[in-house]
């Protein structure tokens, strides 16, 4: 483990000792109570049932996406198990999917597509309980301890406001929770209640999850009718190609006057695209991502997330009999 605390404390919480600066959580409480005028005895309550978990540092610091090839990555989230939930699903919510869809522009397949790589539409959402996960990641991880002590904040901000148990709420090991995974500053900005009631339940209502999701690529600029990613093939050699960003800063035709044929020919010369390159366990992948693409990548900034949200969703796509 490649890391140090600047200062570490050894303490009893609820009977089980924890690694965490004690000095920050104190600043912590002290800065949150004054900013929300919250009653410092509450949250001075919630903290102290609080569990600090290494396995939770452990997890983080060698996540998925930087330690698995496409070919592996692609083997977990797209199957024909989880293609066959998803339509499942899709039946089930099909009202709610389509309404959704048609009120934000954002295809039906890809809202169930991020749906379906995050939870396996519900069936996992997570056993870390969520107050533990920021907590640890806050006070016990400073290479990112100020984004997730923030994260924290947000946390005790949305379970006061919703009127959640913080204790109880269960989640990733990153704090991430309910159908759609919002990590909670992402669910106080972008839930949104299906039944438009003003309050937001991705924990245990799916219909709010959808609407939710579908409002994040929304808000993120999803362009409606637009293409996401196809498939390239290179008709000659191509040297010096310098790595590509995500986020599409040429033309499809400078791509193409390179020898790098698309597999759908029908989108014009002047859509702005990316190459996407893939590493598989013997060879690569190639592939031409559009804004679109880059908009799944705002949701989880990995590229082999968004593709495997883009073939999830195609896979159930091209699979709907209704």
């Amino acid at each position: 483990m490649r890391y140090t605390l600047t200062t570490i404390f050894l303490f009893c919480f609820a009977g089980l000792y924890a690694q965490v600066n004690t000095t920050e959580v104190e600043e912590f409480i002290k800065e949150y109570v004054k900013e929300h005028r919250a009653d410092e005895t509450k949250i001075r309550a919630i903290l102290n049932e609080a569990q600090f978990q290494q396995e939770i540092i452990d997890k983080i610091s060698r996540p998925a996406e930087g330690t698995m090839t496409w070919e592996r990555y692609r083997k977990i989230f797209v199957t024909e198990e989880r293609t066959q939930a998803g339509l499942e699903f899709w039946k089930k919510y099909q009202k709610e999917v389509r309404t959704v869809s048609e009120q934000t522009g954002v295809n039906e397949e890809i809202i169930l597509g991020i749906i379906g790589v995050e939870t396996y539409f519900g069936r996992i959402m997570g056993t870390y309980r969520v107050l533990d996960a920021l907590y640890t990641l806050g006070f016990g991880y400073p290479r990112r301890s100020s984004f997730f002590k923030s994260e924290l904040a947000k946390f005790l901000e949305l379970t006061s406001k919703e009127k959640l148990d913080p204790l109880a709420i269960k989640g990733s090991y990153a704090g991430a929770m309910g159908f759609s995974q919002f990590m909670p500053s992402s669910y106080l900005a972008y839930a949104k209640s299906f039944e438009d009631d003003g309050s937001a339940d991705l924990i245990s209502d799916p219909a709010d999850a959808i609407a939710s999701v579908a409002n994040y690529l929304k808000v993120h600029r999803w362009q409606q009718g637009e293409p996401v990613a196809t498939k390239a093939t290179f008709t000659r050699k191509v040297t010096n190609l310098n790595k590509q960003v995500i986020k599409p800063k040429n033309k499809l035709s400078d791509y193409t006057a390179l020898g790098i044929k698309p597999a759908a020919n029908h989108i014009p010369g002047s859509t702005p695209a990316t190459l996407v390159i893939l590493d598989n366990e013997s060879d690569k992948e190639h592939w031409y991502g559009f804004y679109n693409f880059y908009v799944i990548t705002r949701y989880n900034r990995s590229p082999m997330y968004a593709m495997a949200v883009y073939q999830l969703a195609e896979a159930m796509k091209s699979k709907k009999d209704w």
